[in-house]
């Protein structure tokens, strides 16, 4: 098998965003939340071609300091006014029912069904993904234009709907690599009809566990398709006992957008972060970087502090800075193939850094070794580049403790990761370090 690198130099990423967008549309119409059949079904298109599990976790299961939630159906949804014409339609768009509506089917006057109605007063034409998950009430969503053409006289309401004992579900791919560590890959799969805060993450993973099944693995991958913070959070509380294997991740959302790339770093301050940042930088493409924050995607789960992990975010605009962000603008037309294609190139471009990564051990860290006695200094005495050599020399002294690849020590210290390398075979050559296999 060829290796990542290899493998992704040879892909035809035109034709990989446009496989991609088409799932995001085959998926689009599926009504998702945090449990229920919609997530079955997007979880079994996902898993078509591509070795995923479905794990089904009974409501009341306890998971860390949450319990799995009772199980959310609906079959149909609607608002007719006094005429009998329906003014709100499920079946129209999923959006236009607060996600986790309990069941209701009642007449009443439109005074007592405004609480009940969201809008986007700033976004008129707009309407919002609301959500009541742990709140058992029920609602509608609709533009502002159209709240504001509603008269007054009876309304017809009525949710089909159940909240009952059940189960959350969430989708696992483990493909294992040639060393025990493992890179995790994470996804949120609870949101309805919203293309890029939800399907953009999903059909870059299925793509890249795709591409992953035919290469030569290093590293093990667990890519994860689970509903937002509680699925993580079940996840977590499943599979304690595996986490110490994890050596880094990515939670990959919002990826499909037109913006520039976003990074927020990892709690801990790991390599991933100078890695993610060389690879950023020398794409070219616009990005920036951020600094970790507690809120956000399932990141800030995989890096509480009982669990810090390894795990930053790759998104293109941040979420919630954009105006589409949670209302029907994020739509299909809203992502697009070229954007997802160079979503799935960064990160192979990251996973393919990692796969290579090499690791060294300082032999002598106990203070800065004794190097002109070795001759080191004089044996880079004729390099013009002598000053930057012997910086190098040091940075990687200092940081080759096994936990700081070369990649990952060239980019702390601004140097070319070529003369990184070099001076690592340096040091070996005098016996001041040694080359690790990661396990």
């Amino acid at each position: 098998m060829s290796s990542l690198a290899d493998a992704a130099g040879t892909l035809d990423f035109a034709g990989r965003g446009a496989a991609m967008h088409a799932l995001a549309g085959e998926l689009f119409p599926i009504c998702r939340s945090i449990t229920g059949d919609g997530v079955r079904e997007t979880l079994r298109i996902v898993g078509q071609g591509v070795p995923l599990e479905v794990h089904e976790i009974p409501t009341g299961t306890p998971v860390l300091d949450w319990s799995v939630p009772k199980e959310w159906n609906i079959r149909d949804a609607w608002v007719k006014d006094p005429s009998g014409r329906k003014i709100i339609d499920f079946s129209r768009s999923n959006l236009e029912v607060l996600n986790y509506s309990a069941p209701v089917h009642s007449t009443m006057s439109l005074e007592e069904l405004r609480p009940h109605l969201y809008t986007l007063p700033d976004q008129p034409t707009r309407t919002p993904y609301k959500t009541s998950y742990y709140n058992e009430t029920w609602g509608f969503c609709l533009s502002q234009e159209r709240l504001d053409r509603l008269g007054e006289g009876d309304y017809e309401v009525r949710i089909d709907s159940s909240l009952e004992a059940g189960h959350l579900s969430y989708g696992e791919i483990f493909l294992p690599g040639r060393e025990t560590g493992e890179i995790l890959l994470s996804c949120h799969v609870c949101h309805p009809s919203l293309a890029n805060d939800n399907l953009s993450g999903v059909v870059v993973l299925r793509q890249l566990a795709e591409i992953l099944a035919g290469v030569d693995r290093r590293y093990g991958y667990r890519l994860i398709f689970a509903p937002g913070t509680i699925g993580a959070i079940t996840w977590l509380a499943q599979n304690q006992q595996r986490l110490g294997l994890i050596r880094h991740g990515l939670v990959v959302a919002g990826v499909g957008d037109r913006g520039d790339f976003s990074y927020k770093k990892t709690r801990r301050g790991s390599e991933l972060d100078l890695i993610v940042a060389r690879v950023l930088r020398e794409s070219g493409r616009p990005h920036r970087v951020f600094e970790f924050s507690p809120d956000g995607y399932d990141e800030r789960q995989y890096a509480s502090p009982g669990i810090d992990l390894s795990v930053g975010r790759l998104s293109r605009t941040p979420y919630g800075s954009y105006p589409e962000y949670h209302t029907s603008g994020d739509d299909l037309d809203f992502i697009t193939p070229g954007s997802l294609a160079e979503s799935l190139e960064t990160l192979l471009a990251i996973l393919a850094t990692l796969e290579e990564a090499v690791y060294y051990e300082n032999l002598s860290p106990k203070g800065e070794p004794q190097l002109g006695r070795r001759g080191l200094y004089s044996a880079m005495g004729g390099h013009r580049d002598k000053l930057e050599r012997e910086t190098a020399m040091l940075w990687v002294l200092n940081m080759s403790d096994g936990s700081h690849c070369l990649a990952a020590i060239a980019e702390r210290a601004q140097l070319p990761l070529e003369l990184v390398g070099d001076v690592a075979e340096t040091l070996a050559d005098h016996a001041l370090l040694r080359r690790l296999t990661v396990e």
